[in-house]
């Protein structure tokens, strides 16, 4: 953890002042430092919605790995020498950094107010791809859906496949140490040792070649696995997504059901509503069949609606003397049945069977 936190200060002081545009990462841990090489793969977490920052985490792969075929990737890698870095950086120890330190590096702080990182790096050299030549080899590249690396990424939306295009790294053993002291006036810091406290300066030692930074594309995936890497700033990675063929259905039938469901409480509370729907299907119907425009051209019954004459809707005497209770509140005026001076009939084709029958 000592480790961890003064190597991690190291490197983001390192990438804060060499800038980059904000394209370069610190690397933040010693042990995973050899893992972020160039065409590795990294993965990214995207932010939160009020976090700043994504997460990067190495893996042990590289490109080649998660595409088909077993064809080597030849893009050549240029290295040149950066610049020498060496840097003493003040950290506040009421700040979120200089507790982590403190607490896990055990440095004495009695009467100090700072912490000093101090990082010896020396010259530093830039490894990078050479783009345009992987852009063009990988035109006719798929990405194998299959890898276990691919596979597990998919199943998070947050994650984004990246490949390491630059790496920044020491030429020669490097020390890191840490010393607690006082904010001077004329100088930098003050180191307090006249009491000798116990553990009051604190370092490591790294070995040459420890990559301390890094860039990266993002790949963005596509279904049938082409895929790009994100070369322009405010492209994005991740995988193209599928269809939502169960969501739009779903949504499809949530709406189909609000609106079924107003229709029907619409015919639970209106028996008129359910009537007037059937009027309209037996007179469609009537217009097309012969017994309807054979018998009206002759002018003889007509079909009523019962309601009107305040008889209650009752079963068809033709099509509801079977076991299904067909109810209408249509019929005839003119033709009795079952002692009532009135015929319940369906207005097509049961009232023009019934009459039809009678002839």
């Amino acid at each position: 953890m000592y480790m961890y936190n003064m190597f991690a200060a190291a490197t983001k002081s390192f990438v804060k002042q060499v800038g980059d545009g904000g394209r370069l990462v610190p690397v933040r841990s010693l042990s995973e430092a050899d893992k972020y090489q160039p065409l590795s793969l990294v993965i990214k977490k995207k932010n939160w919605f009020l976090s700043k920052r994504s997460k990067f985490t190495s893996t042990p792969f590289s490109l080649k790995d998660i595409l088909q075929g077993e064809k080597e990737i030849s893009a050549g890698i240029s290295s040149y020498q950066l610049l020498n870095y060496e840097d003493k950086s003040d950290v506040a120890l009421n700040g979120k950094q200089g507790n982590h330190i403190m607490n896990s590096s055990g440095v004495s702080t009695a009467g100090s107010d700072s912490l000093a990182v101090k990082a010896s790096f020396g010259i530093v050299t830039k490894h990078e791809v050479e783009v345009p030549t992987l852009l063009r080899e990988l035109t006719s590249r798929k990405v194998d859906f299959q890898h276990c690396l691919v596979r597990q990424s998919r199943e998070s939306s947050r994650t984004v496949l990246c490949v390491v295009m630059e790496s920044i790294r020491t030429t020669r053993q490097c020390s890191l140490s840490v010393h607690a002291g006082m904010r001077g006036d004329t100088m930098r810091f003050h180191i307090i040792d006249e009491h000798n406290y116990k553990g009051c300066d604190k370092a490591i030692v790294f070995p040459a070649h420890t990559t301390i930074a890094f860039s990266i594309f993002e790949l963005y995936i596509r279904l049938d696995g082409n895929f790009e890497l994100c070369v322009a700033p405010e492209s994005k990675g991740g995988f193209e997504k599928e269809p939502s063929r169960s969501f739009s259905l779903t949504k499809l039938r949530k709406n189909l059901f609000h609106r079924n469901k107003r229709v029907m409480d619409i015919i639970v509370h209106s028996d008129n509503y359910l009537d007037d729907l059937f009027a309209d299907y037996y007179e469609k119907t009537a217009s097309m069949t012969d017994i309807s425009t054979n018998y009206f051209r002759e002018g003889a019954h007509v079909r009523v609606n019962l309601l009107n004459n305040h008889i209650p809707k009752g079963r068809c005497s033709l099509c509801g003397m079977g076991s299904s209770r067909r109810e209408t509140v249509y019929g005839c005026l003119e033709c009795s049945f079952n002692g009532q001076k009135f015929v319940r009939l369906h207005a097509v084709p049961c009232f023009d069977l019934w009459h039809k029958r009678m002839k």
